[in-house]
């Protein structure tokens, strides 16, 4: 099915962005998290496509073959929300239905507060709404859970970045496995902490077997994406983490703002998010995203939901897009 995509360039909000696409009708944009790609959205681009949307899945900035700026202040949410209404436009289309896993959801679910004009409708898996700044910031979280708290951790230019680029496949081996619901090693869902004097690579030891959704053929096309960046091959995807407290200031006028447009939230139980959630969990999320669907809650699944559960989540982003208003698809 793969082969049936198309892939190019496209230059928007000052970035050179490598987008994947896929089918036609109305627009449906599909944003990675951490540290994946287009390639994370795999196995949704054909059952999309087949129900009649124009599928387009970007390696957001500073991700896999798309351009990496040098300035960490140009990874903000305004400069990420930016990118994706250019891309829109770009496109030649006035709205779309933006999907986003990990990092991509609150890339979409911001999108979503600040543009109703221009996102119709908004599903995010992994990551719920945290409305204004998209994540909590590391002044909060550090007293909650020390420095050690991965967000954290991740703030110091320079040293995780290196960590990882030291052997690219090893680093995503570990990781996709890591946080998988398939992790043999894995117990009920809790924050990352990495121990003092450890790395990152340290909390996820190497797996003599990978789970079944996942190969050696999938992790290459990650590593060889990521390759292309060199010793800066994470850094671009780490300076995402380290714009959560600008995010917040910048974000701050927006403070008590919801989501206006229909929108869906999916969650593996498995998912470390999970145990980061606020009071009330996912009832209260309404009280954010008044027009959202009813929560799905996928039964021994990780944090790579897409790719964990393709079936049950193209099922239900088909149910949820077939509801929407105003939707042409055929």
């Amino acid at each position: 099915m793969l082969s049936s995509l198309t892939h190019r360039f496209v230059d928007v909000n000052g970035v050179r962005l490598h987008i994947a696409e896929q089918g036609e009708g109305p627009l449906v944009l599909l944003l990675h998290g951490w540290p994946e790609s287009w390639y994370s959205w795999r196995h949704q681009f054909g059952a999309l496509a087949a129900a009649g949307y124009r599928v387009v899945a970007p390696d957001q900035r500073g991700y896999a073959r798309s351009e990496q700026p040098a300035d960490v202040t140009s990874y903000t949410l305004l400069h990420l929300v930016g990118d994706m209404i250019a891309l829109i436009e770009e496109l030649g289309e006035e709205q779309a239905i933006l999907v986003g896993h990990d990092w991509g959801a609150p890339v979409a679910w911001t999108a979503a507060m600040l543009r109703p004009d221009k996102v119709r409708a908004v599903a995010g898996l992994s990551v719920p709404p945290i409305l204004p700044g998209g994540m909590v910031p590391p002044s909060i979280t550090r007293t909650q859970y020390g420095e050690g708290f991965y967000q954290v951790y991740f703030q110091e230019p320079g040293v995780v970045d290196a960590e990882l680029a030291k052997d690219i496949p090893d680093s995503f081996r570990r990781i996709l496995v890591g946080a998988s619901g398939d992790n043999p090693d894995s117990t009920e869902p809790r924050p990352l902490v990495i121990p003092d004097g450890l790395g990152l690579l340290d909390t996820m030891p190497e797996s003599p077997a990978l789970p079944d959704w996942l190969t050696e053929e999938d992790i290459q096309v990650y590593a060889e994406d990521y390759a292309l960046h060199g010793e800066q091959a994470f850094t671009g995807a780490f300076n995402w983490y380290r714009n959560i407290e600008r995010n917040n200031e910048l974000l701050a006028p927006f403070r008590g703002r919801g989501i206006d447009v229909p929108a869906l939230y999916l969650v593996g139980d498995r998912d470390m998010v999970t145990s980061l959630s606020g009071p009330g969990g996912l009832a209260s999320l309404t009280a954010l995203v008044p027009r959202l669907h009813d929560p799905v809650v996928l039964p021994g699944c990780g944090h790579w939901t897409q790719q964990e559960r393709p079936a049950e989540v193209n099922s239900a982003l088909l149910d949820f897009l077939a509801g929407i208003d105003g939707s042409t698809a055929r």
